[in-house]
């Protein structure tokens, strides 16, 4: 299956795409992860990427696009794959349709993990990444065992500076007003599910296995 996670900063997006990653036995494959790995291993793709932002501009849709369906095209991902991190615009939803019809695939379904406002940003205040690998972690739901320091690496942790004051509600203005248009379009062609993440790591984990085994 080819799945698609769509959630806002804070919603538990990266926690619940590894966890399901081991529990389908399929990639999760993370937009940013490839943009860095693209940019250390300077492929042709990942030196146009990088052209762009160093000029402070947006990747556009088609690299972006070309980037995602060269790692779908791994032997890794011929069982199906985790997306997160793109799409983000109608746009890039409709060039990923476009690459994957080309090799015979398809988006099987569009995951939206629904958490409120106002717990996004509870949770986002909390937030803390460890310098080596980026795990995750939240003081208030999800503590490291020794504070400061993260329990699989032993790096510090860090808070990014956008998880702070009005970085955090300008993060979430692009997200609604993008991702709006984003779930419009998965709901015309039937694949969006949505699921309340706004519960507990554990809960909001079975139900998407349970939504994934029953469509």
């Amino acid at each position: 299956m080819n799945i698609i996670l769509i959630g806002a900063q804070g919603s538990g997006k990266g926690t619940q795409a590894e966890m399901l990653s081991k529990a389908l036995g399929i990639p999760h494959v993370a937009s940013g992860d490839l943009f860095r790995k693209a940019f250390d291993e300077q492929t042709e793709l990942g030196v146009k990427a990088k052209a762009y932002m160093d000029r402070g501009e947006l990747v556009t849709d088609e690299i972006t696009a070309a980037m995602i369906l060269n790692r779908l095209k791994e032997p890794d991902c011929a069982q199906g794959v985790l997306l997160d991190g793109f799409p983000r615009t109608v746009a890039q939803a409709q060039a990923l349709d476009n690459g994957l019809q080309a090799i015979g695939r398809h988006i099987d379904m569009a995951i939206y993990l629904n958490v409120p406002r106002d717990v996004l940003l509870h949770r986002l205040s909390g937030r803390y990444i460890c310098r080596a690998h980026q795990h995750v972690y939240n003081i208030g739901t999800r503590p490291p065992k020794v504070a400061g320091v993260c329990d699989i690496d032993g790096s510090a942790l860090y808070q990014r500076s956008d998880d702070q004051g009005e970085a955090i509600q300008k993060r979430l203005d692009i997200f609604f007003h993008e991702t709006i248009q984003l779930l419009r379009y998965y709901d015309s062609v039937h694949k969006l599910v949505e699921v309340n993440a706004d519960q507990s790591i554990e809960q909001v984990q079975a139900e998407l296995i349970q939504v994934i085994k029953h469509g």
